[in-house]
C-alpha cells in the first residue's frame, strides 16, 4: 500500500511540474494582439504621404531588400513558456526608468528559462547566455497569460550571477496597450518585436499572413504613431513608426508560393520602421527550417523603389456613433 501511495504522489508531482520551454513553439493559431492593433491593420487603402517619393529617394530607390533572418545564428528566436515558469529580475544597464519590472497583476520578474544560460538559440546571436555583442534580443511568450516579455542587450553575467539587459518591456497581447510617450522598449521605436517578425509557420502555412513586419533603415528622424520613442534626428529620414507598403502594382507571380504569401502581407499590412540598422532589412525568426537559397533571391528581387510610404502617423478613423439614437431612461 505504501509503495502505491508513493507512486501516486510521484505521478502527481511530475504532472504539476512546470512545462519545459519551447524554442519557436507553435502559437496554435492564436491571435497576437487584437485584430485592430497597429501591427494587424490593413493599410492597403491608407493614403500616401505627400513626401513618399522623397523618403524613398533618401533610402535609395535601388536599395535591395534583405531578409535579416534565417537558420541559426540569423534572426530573432522566441521561446514559449507556461505560467509556472520561474521569474527572475534582470538588472537594467541603460533604460531602467523606462523598463517594466513585472506584468500587471503578476509577481515581479521575467520568465527566463534556466536553459538560456548554457544553451544556444534562446537569445539573438545564438550565443549561450547572450554573449557581449550584438542586439541580443530575448523574446518570451507566457502562453497561459498571453503575455510577451522582451529584453535587449540580454546577458547572463556569470561573475555576478545575474541576468542583465539594457531594457525590458512587457506586453499584454490581449490588449492594445501602448508604451508611454517617449519610452523605448527592447526595440528603439518602443514597439513590441515579436508581432513584426516573419515567421516560418506563417510563410509556409495555408492562410494569408495578417500583420505587418519590422524593418530597419540606416537612420531615423523622430517618431510617429504607433512608435513612442525616437533614436535619431537625421534630416530627410523616415521617423520611427513610419509605414512602408509594397506597391499593389508589383507582380508577385514569379516568386515561390511562400514568398508570395510574405510579400502579399507587405502589400496589405506593410512594414513598420522599428530601429536604426541597415536600409530595407526585414526581421524574422531564427529557424533551422529557413532556406537561404529561397529567402535571399526573393528578397533581393525587391528594392526600395517597389515601396511607397503611407501617410505618417496614419491610423483608421474610429466609427462614428449614430446621432439619431433615442436613449430610453
Amino acid at each position: 500500500m505504501l509503495t502505491g501511495a508513493l507512486t501516486l504522489s510521484t505521478t502527481l508531482l511530475v504532472a504539476a511540474a512546470a512545462a519545459p520551454p519551447e524554442l519557436g513553439g507553435s502559437l496554435g493559431g492564436r491571435q497576437v494582439f487584437p485584430p485592430n492593433n497597429w501591427w494587424n491593420l490593413d493599410i492597403s487603402q491608407a493614403p500616401l504621404d505627400p513626401n513618399s517619393a522623397t523618403f524613398i529617394t533618401w533610402i535609395g530607390a535601388t536599395k535591395q531588400m534583405h531578409p535579416d533572418f534565417g537558420p541559426s545564428p540569423y534572426g530573432i528566436p522566441y521561446v514559449i513558456v507556461s505560467s509556472d515558469q520561474a521569474l527572475v529580475r534582470p538588472t537594467w544597464t541603460a533604460y531602467g526608468d523606462e523598463s517594466d519590472e513585472g506584468a500587471p497583476g503578476r509577481p515581479l520578474g521575467y520568465p527566463i528559462p534556466e536553459e538560456a544560460k548554457t544553451q544556444a538559440n534562446y537569445i539573438e546571436g545564438a550565443v549561450p547566455g547572450g554573449g557581449t555583442s550584438g542586439d541580443r534580443h530575448m523574446l518570451i511568450i507566457d502562453r497561459d497569460n498571453w503575455l510577451l516579455y522582451e529584453t535587449g542587450a540580454t546577458r547572463w553575467n556569470t561573475m555576478l550571477s545575474r541576468w542583465q539587459a539594457n531594457c525590458g518591456a512587457i506586453f499584454d497581447m490581449k490588449t492594445n496597450n501602448r508604451r508611454p510617450e517617449t519610452w523605448t522598449s527592447a526595440d528603439a521605436a518602443g514597439l513590441a518585436i515579436f508581432p513584426g517578425l516573419v515567421r516560418y509557420d506563417e510563410a509556409y502555412g495555408t492562410a494569408e499572413i495578417t500583420h505587418a513586419f519590422r524593418v530597419t533603415v540606416r537612420d531615423t528622424n523622430g517618431y510617429v504613431w504607433p512608435a513612442s520613442h525616437t533614436a535619431g534626428s537625421a534630416g530627410g529620414a523616415l521617423p520611427m513608426g513610419a509605414r512602408l507598403r509594397l506597391k499593389a502594382s508589383k507582380n508577385l507571380s514569379s516568386f515561390p508560393a511562400q514568398m508570395q504569401r510574405v510579400f502579399r502581407a507587405m502589400q496589405r499590412y506593410g512594414l513598420i520602421v522599428a530601429d536604426n540598422g541597415t536600409d530595407m532589412y526585414v526581421t524574422g525568426t531564427m529557424d533551422s527550417r529557413w532556406n537561404n537559397s529561397v529567402l535571399n533571391p526573393a528578397f533581393h528581387a525587391l528594392t526600395a523603389g517597389d515601396f511607397e510610404v503611407v501617410k505618417l502617423g496614419w491610423k483608421p478613423v474610429p466609427p462614428t456613433a449614430p446621432t439619431n439614437v433615442r436613449i430610453i431612461r
